[in-house]
């Protein structure tokens, strides 16, 4: 199984970009995960630039084939001002037309130094992941409230709980893809 990890992150040491690392040395046997390097490349979304036949930027185009080579995506997200980080909802907003996460198995991670996880982005980014018809694990993923405790300082996931819930929602997604063929 091919994974797809976005992280809506650009910070260096983002928790987002942590817990997406985290995805390759949590998953099962048998699991890539890649790592979506490209957010802050994509530029601004514009239908016009979005027309049945039109080249996409190159960006977006890589964006694209990343999301077509792989099984399945778990987006990672912090919480800005209640939301998404407008990067990361540029990014997805091209890929609407294009339909790439139309069936796709998905996961949402959202995590926050605060207690409630994100979780305003989380109902955000599981709003537009179904707008776009992506095929939601149950409960659409998870958040990881106190994400700060949870990260060593390398930045590697060392709380248990939150371990066993990413292994728990990758196990999901794994299950998703064999159901659906992938």
């Amino acid at each position: 199984m091919k994974i797809l990890a976005i992280s809506g992150s650009l910070r260096d040491g983002s928790a987002s970009t942590a817990l997406a690392r985290a995805l390759a040395a949590l998953a099962p046997p048998g699991t890539e995960v890649a790592i979506f390097a490209g957010l802050a490349e994509i530029p601004p979304f514009d239908p016009d630039d979005d027309r049945e036949g039109d080249v996409p930027p190159p960006a977006v185009a890589r964006l694209r084939a990343a999301l077509g080579a792989a099984d399945a995506v778990v987006i990672c997200t912090p919480e800005y001002a209640f939301g998404v980080p407008g990067v990361l909802k540029n990014a997805l907003d091209w890929t609407v037309a294009s339909g790439d996460f139309a069936n796709k198995p998905t996961a949402a991670i959202s995590s926050s130094p605060s207690d409630l996880g994100g979780d305003k982005a989380y109902a955000s980014l599981q709003l537009t992941l179904r707008a776009m018809q992506s095929r939601l694990v149950s409960g659409g993923g998870l958040m990881v409230p106190l994400v700060r405790k949870k990260l060593d300082a390398a930045g590697r996931l060392t709380d248990p709980a939150t371990i066993a819930a990413v292994r728990a929602m990758l196990t999901e997604l794994a299950r998703i893809v064999a159901r659906l063929g992938g």
